[in-house]
């Protein structure tokens, strides 16, 4: 039995991991339940909305809301476009994002805001207690920058809101217009927060306000809170700043119809809000300040019996810092020649960024549920008829759904992508595997009745406002890289480690893993999902194979084949690696390495998972695909002239023939683990790697051969950059070829060390130098290039410093790479 994917997504997810926990055994249902329930207490608050710089939700959909604008606010020319919200790309950003970050206790951001001399320091704390998941906390500190003037004046806007059903309002009292003096006190209600109040503090007494000589002072003196209600339509509540401009908009026509033009107010007293509290679902706090300021935003849930106070935060403050420190250095500490403080630093701020880039979204998305006849691209010229067809469909919205998972980008890609998914999990595994496990049950959960899952997320109005309009359809024939299997077999390893549990258990200070330190919830955890991850593996099957038969294509298995569907003549977005070179023209007996490259993992990782749950007929089904696959993969892929393993076509002869690009996709068997230690191709595989006139570069494996005809051509967005997801791939299973006995183990720890190195490297120079981890990074000059904040699977260098080095006395030969 498995849960209905349309009752799992209306069920509200505070409490779908309870749920998803009683379709388990009944001897193992109770304790999965206390569990899970445990678990999501201690989740249900974060920055969850990671496309703001600062923004806070809990997992809940439909509920409250909280975030931070800011501006610096001494000339009207600036003014308008110095306010802050959204993460932007090039915004005037120095860097900015998480120092520390652990999603159960808090931790600390910094934005260093060139553009508004400003550098910002948030303290975000969760305090638990009561039923409805705990308190929170924020203090805000600003401090200008060098280049800023010294009585330069800021503008910050605490905004909370109530996206669905329940009662916000300020109770402080005031009807003066100038303003309220002292703390403001929202105090709300929903029902599954209960009740809560929020206090935006005045700060300590050392924060000074603008004064003016202007006649318009004495209406508007600065150094007061100014507050406004709105009753705003649920739909547009998300589009905070825009309704924070249309009330600010009143106050700069208010001030030049009554002193014109020539001698307006200053900057800091016009781009204000009125002074209006009251009961609504948005409420705007503002707060005006010269030079450097502080104060405390104070969420106390009604039920925890004990509302925070600014002592309070402070202890909770460096109590959250010196755990964060201490767990990390024993579960994520670089290893040589990266153990370093410097290293140390990066590669907390690394980690903390992926984990402080995780979000909650809940809304409807656009789906193609055509299934047109063109969408199974069995004709030649397909691309051009699955064009059509895309046109002249009506997609329609699903849902509405949630899904709690990490982003790769907040600027630039805030909302989940399933290939990326899989690699964000890597290092969150080691960190957090309840969390980690989390985040894969609410991907699952978003399976469709035939076992499909959206590549990419968006979901809601917000999340599509980031989007193009030409990419926000989803169609149900298109797939992905499965890589949250990846994430699947690295929990199997670590739930049959012998002492993992133990281990675990004492490196996290009472932070314990339910699935580890007890592990028969792990498998009962395994087992909740099982069913979904068949026919999430059978959907790849039936949907992506490729043809063997009609080509007279020799192969160990008639049946083991793969093609990308949903391909054009230049990209196969699907495949993840987009404009990486394919056959030309595109024809429909295309067969992909990297695709059942990718499927030998899921059906080995599937294979794994069935053995741990005792489902001996099913390993064994899966085994024979694996066999099956594993032959057919040098069968049908590996080119005896070239040395490598290629994608396979058919020429205008009928002949099926390879079509050798070297690159990413010709390493993927040995990326996805598909190629033993003792596999007579390991050798070609590694010459490939090591040559510096193919992929490689002193800042990593290049995504395409130097010597190919596509190298660097084009829109070279696969074709030429050196990505730290595949690299990692690359460095695990040189690691893994290293500790195994056979003829290429001392040359793999000698190109694992050397890779290493470089990558590590190069990614913290260019974070050092610019402030930002980058999506890609340049194959001649190791320059960080593309979306920059890419802190998604770019984080795997915090797994690469945490791998352990081989001494030099074990390596050798290829020295000279």
């Amino acid at each position: 039995m498995h849960l209905s994917v349309k009752s799992l997504i209306a069920t509200p997810l505070f409490y779908a991991a309870a749920v998803l926990a009683s379709q388990v055994p009944d001897d193992a249902s109770i304790p999965a339940h206390e569990a899970a329930k445990a678990s999501n207490q201690s989740l249900l608050w974060g920055p969850y909305k990671p496309n703001l710089y600062f923004g806070v939700r809990p997992r809940i959909p439909n509920s409250f809301f909280a975030g931070l604008m800011w501006a610096k606010v001494d000339n009207y020319a600036t003014a308008q476009e110095n306010f802050r919200h959204t993460c932007e790309q090039n915004e005037g950003m120095a860097g900015y994002g998480w120092d520390e970050y652990d999603v159960r206790k808090g931790g600390r951001e910094t934005i260093h805001d060139a553009g508004n001399s400003i550098d910002l320091t948030i303290d975000f704390i969760k305090v638990p207690g009561g039923q409805h998941g705990g308190s929170w906390a924020a203090r805000v500190k600003g401090v200008p920058r060098d280049d800023a003037a010294a009585d330069q004046p800021t503008t910050v806007v605490f905004h909370a809101g109530l996206e669905g059903l329940g009662s916000l309002a300020v109770s402080t009292e005031s009807d003066d217009p100038r303003g309220i003096e002292g703390d403001v006190t929202i105090k709300g209600y929903t029902s599954e927060l209960g009740d809560f109040t929020i206090d935006v503090t005045t700060g300590p007494t050392s924060n000074e306000h603008p004064e003016h000589d202007h006649p318009s002072y004495e209406d508007k003196p600065l150094d007061r809170s100014l507050v406004t209600s709105l009753a705003v339509k649920p739909e547009h509540i998300w589009q905070t700043k825009m309704l924070l401009f249309s009330q600010m908009k009143k106050a700069v026509d208010e001030a030049i119809a009554k002193y014109g033009t020539d001698n307006p107010p200053p900057p800091a007293q016009v781009y204000t809000i009125d002074n209006q509290p009251g009961e609504g679902n948005l409420h705007l706090v503002q707060k005006v300040f010269t030079g450097a300021f502080e104060f405390d935003i104070l969420f106390s849930s009604g039920s925890s019996q004990r509302p925070l106070t600014s002592e309070a935060l402070t202890r909770e403050i460096e109590s959250a810092s010196v755990s964060f420190s201490e767990r990390f250095k024993k579960i994520l500490a670089p290893q040589a020649p990266f153990n370093s403080e410097e290293y140390l630093g990066f590669s907390k701020s690394m980690l903390s960024n992926l984990i402080g880039g995780i979000g909650f979204f809940h809304g409807t998305d656009v789906v193609d549920r055509s299934a047109a006849p063109e969408y199974e691209e069995e004709n030649e010229g397909f691309w051009e008829e699955t064009e059509e067809a895309r046109g002249r469909a009506q997609p329609v919205l699903e849902g509405p759904k949630d899904l709690f998972t990490c982003v790769p980008s907040r600027p630039f890609f805030p909302r989940g992508f399933l290939w990326d998914e899989g690699f964000h999990l890597i290092p969150i595994l080691d960190w957090d595997p309840d969390l980690a496990l989390e985040i894969v049950k609410s991907w699952i959960n978003l399976m469709d009745e035939d076992g499909w899952i959206a590549r990419e997320q968006i979901l809601g109005a917000e999340a599509r406002s980031k989007v193009p309009p030409e990419f926000t359809v989803q169609y149900p024939h298109y797939a992905n890289p499965p890589t949250l299997f990846m994430v699947l077999e690295a929990f199997i390893d670590k739930l049959g480690t012998k002492g993992s549990a133990e281990k675990y258990a004492a490196d996290n200070q009472g932070l314990h893993s339910v699935y580890l330190t007890q592990t028969e919830l792990g498998e009962s955890f395994i087992r909740s999902i099982y069913p979904l991850l068949k026919k999430h593996y059978f959907w790849y099957r039936s949907t992506q194979g490729g043809d063997i038969k009609s080509y007279d294509r020799e192969a160990f298995s008639t049946k083991e084949a793969y093609r990308w569907r949903g391909r054009s003549v230049q990209h196969i977005l699907t495949s993840g690696l987009d404009d990486y070179p394919r056959a030309q023209p595109p024809h429909p007996g295309e067969l992909h390495v990297d695709l059942i490259s990718w499927m030998g993992m899921m059906t080995r990782a599937l294979r794994r998972i069935a053995e741990v749950l005792g489902e001996a007929e099913d390993a064994e089904e899966f085994k024979k695909y694996e066999t099956a696959i594993e032959r057919n993969i040098d069968d049908l892929h590996w080119d005896t002239d070239a040395k490598t393993y290629c994608d396979a076509t058919i020429d205008d002869y009928e002949e099926s023939v390879h079509v050798c690009h070297k690159g990413y996709v010709s390493l993927m068997p040995f990326l996805t683990g598909m190629v033993t230690p003792d596999s007579p191709r390991l050798e070609a595989i590694l010459d490939l790697i090591e040559d510096p006139e193919e992929l490689w570069s002193d800042y990593g494996i290049r995504s395409l051969s130097k010597q190919d005809e596509f190298y660097g051509t084009a829109e070279n967005y696969w074709r030429s950059p050196v990505w730290i997801n595949i690299n990692y791939l690359a460095l695990k299973n040189l690691y893994d070829t290293a500790l195994a006995p056979g003829p290429q183990q001392a040359r793999a720890r000698t190109t694992y060390s050397k890779l290493r190195k470089n990558l590590v490297e190069n990614v913290f120079r260019e974070w050092k130098k610019t402030g930002f981890a980058w999506e890609q990074y340049n194959p001649e000059s190791g320059k960080g290039q593309r979306t920059q904040h890419f802190t998604g699977w770019t984080s795997l260098v915090v797994k690469m410093m945490s791998m352990p080095d081989f001494p030099a006395s074990e390596r050798k030969g290829h020295d000279e790479l």
